[in-house]
């Protein structure tokens, strides 16, 4: 298994400077990952860096916590598409989740991927599963698939639980087969990431990149993930 090729090679911590994304864009030039994922304010940097060659950047939307106004959350793609991005990963509002107001969630779903998608950008829909129930990731994924997402994504790295095989073999159960799953959260290593691939994963999120990509367990991470 080409692992890299799964990689979305990830720093989001508060205090992530220009240097380090110079390092992680060299890293996933290096290493064939598929793209880096970045804060808002380095993606015209990436772009630039990244433009000779094949690697996306990917930024954040409504992150980490996802209870920014919709109208905030469109501002702020808006302005990744016009950096550069490639690909939108957009945290869910969790309010309205937890209230089972499924009618702002659609409505802000489908509004995020008019706005993607108008642009021949990616959406990728996080949804926080390490807080969820199983009850509520079915609904996400069986009120939120249908809406033309191209990603639902299990985690920001921030929650206390990340990603799983279980909760990644769930979601496809119920995800439209056209949607792809990004997992992410808590994977430091080859054995775990593979294990997600097998289970139907068609991206990592990953700040141990690196160690993955050359087998080993992961040391010191970039933040996020």
């Amino acid at each position: 298994m080409n692992i890299a090729s799964f990689i979305d090679h990830t720093i989001l911590k508060p205090t992530t400077s220009i240097g380090d994304i110079e390092k992680l864009c060299a890293e996933a030039v290096a290493y064939g990952f598929a793209a880096v994922c970045i804060p808002p304010p380095f993606v015209k940097r990436a772009v630039a860096i990244l433009a000779p060659t094949s690697v996306k950047v990917a930024t954040v939307v409504g992150f980490p916590f996802g209870y920014s106004a919709t109208e905030a959350k469109v501002a702020e793609t808006v302005l990744a598409i016009v950096d550069g991005a490639h690909e939108v990963d957009m945290v869910i509002n969790l309010v309205a989740l937890k209230q089972q107001d499924w009618t702002y969630l659609q409505k802000e779903v489908a509004l995020l991927v008019e706005v993607c998608h108008n642009k021949g950008r990616i959406l990728k829909v996080i949804i926080e599963s390490g807080i969820l129930s199983e009850e509520e990731i079915i609904g996400c994924c069986e009120k939120l698939g249908p809406l033309g997402i191209d990603f639902m994504k299990t985690s920001t790295g921030y929650a206390e639980k990340g990603a799983s095989v279980e909760v990644v073999q769930l979601m496809r159960k119920h995800l439209p087969p056209q949607v792809q799953i990004k997992a992410s959260g808590g994977i430091r290593d080859f054995a775990f990431a593979s294990a997600l691939v097998e289970a139907g994963a068609n991206r990592l999120g990953c700040s141990a990149s690196v160690a993955i990509a050359e087998g080993n367990p992961a040391g010191e991470t970039t933040g996020g993930y």
